[in-house]
This record gives structure tokens, sequence and C-alpha cells, in this order.
């Protein structure tokens, strides 16, 4: 990981995406640990966590997470997921965050030096070329090592820094007996599976059974 300590850095964070990724790998994220790490690199200025919430659930099970991050260091992206119905009569929900993630990194590339973006996504290729012609270095988090791999390997040739997600696995996964779990202060992944690990496609899209 090759972040220079008086860079300017910002995260942004891909929701699905990341936890995707991360059970692809078979561990759980503590976010407060992320956090710490790549504050511990350089001087970080925002990180942003983009997630769609289906808010006609009585009860949304990523809530608990979503306040928690709000609550604890992250900037808060959230837009209500659109069910809507296709050609064939399928019904489906559409998650897309790519647009606000992609504005925001924008929007903040004047403030910084280096953008970490948490995503395996080949459509931000477009976005990390738009940032590095601005100066900034970009780094992409996701995986080579699941089968199949979550990055898109256009989206990796561009970016300036490839870092793996199983190399940071002893730096930032849940610890089972951690004081965080124990106590309740951070929601645990399966707590929330009913809605982040759906599996939105290239067009933010997923059917409904």
């Amino acid at each position: 990981m090759t972040i220079y300590s008086r860079e300017r850095i910002a995260l942004f964070v891909d929701g699905s995406n990341l936890y995707a990724a991360a059970r692809a790998l078979g561990f759980d994220i503590d976010y407060r640990r992320l956090l710490e790490v790549f504050a511990a690199k350089g001087y970080l200025v925002r990180a942003f966590y983009y997630t769609a919430l289906i808010e006609d659930q009585e009860f949304s099970p990523i809530r608990p997470l979503v306040d928690w991050l709000d609550y604890n260091g992250y900037t808060m992206v959230t837009k209500p997921t659109k069910e809507f119905t296709d050609a064939t009569g399928r019904r489906k929900i559409k998650g897309n965050m790519d647009i606000e993630l992609a504005i925001d990194v924008m929007e903040m590339a004047e403030h910084l030096d280096h953008a970490i973006i948490f995503s395996g996504d080949g459509d931000f290729r477009r976005l990390v070329e738009a940032i590095q012609r601005k100066g900034l270095r970009v780094s992409v988090v996701s995986t080579v090592c699941s089968q199949p791999p979550m990055i898109a390997d256009e989206l990796r040739r561009q970016a300036d820094n490839f870092i793996e997600l199983e190399d940071l696995r002893a730096s930032i996964a849940r610890d089972s007996s951690s004081r965080d779990q124990q106590e309740g202060a951070v929601p645990r992944n399966d707590d929330i599976a009913p809605v982040l690990p759906i599996d939105f496609d290239d067009k933010g899209e997923v059917e409904i059974a």
C-alpha cells in the first residue's frame, strides 16, 4: 500500500461491492479498524460510504450499520432503491450508487492528493482517468483472490495502485472475540445479510425472487 504521510486522502466505499468482495474471501470487515488503518497512512480528509436502502421494509436490516457508520467517522451517502418490471415481466430492484460516488470524487478532487476507491467496478475506469488528469493519485481496493476476481482488469490497469483486499485481512477483519462485538457496538455483516449481499449487476439491478 503506497500512501505518503503528507498526502490528503479520502476513502470512497462502494458498500455493496466491498461487502461482496469480503464475503467472497470469507471474512467480515471491522469498519472502525478500516478507518484507523488508512487514517494512520496519510491525512484523512473524508471517508464516504455508499449504499442503497430498501425503505418500504418495516425494519431495514442495514439501518444499524448505516447509523453506526454515520456516528463513527463515515459520511453516509444513501438513496432508496427503486422497484420496476422489465420488458420480460420480471420484477427487479435498482440500487446503483455509481453516479453519487463519481460526483463526490470529482467534487473532492481539488481538496485531495490521493483518492482511494473501494470497488472493482470497471465503470469507474473513466472516473479514475479523469481525476488522474487533475493530478490525483488513485488506488483501488478489491480482490483478485476470489473466483472469479472481483476487480475489472481495465480498472486495475488504470489505477496508480491496486490494493488487494486479502492483504488487508489481518488489519481490518472483525475479530469474533473483539470488544466491539461483545458489546454489540458494531453490527455484524451477517446481521444485515438480508440487504447487503444483494448482488447488483453492472446496471445496479437485481431480480426479485
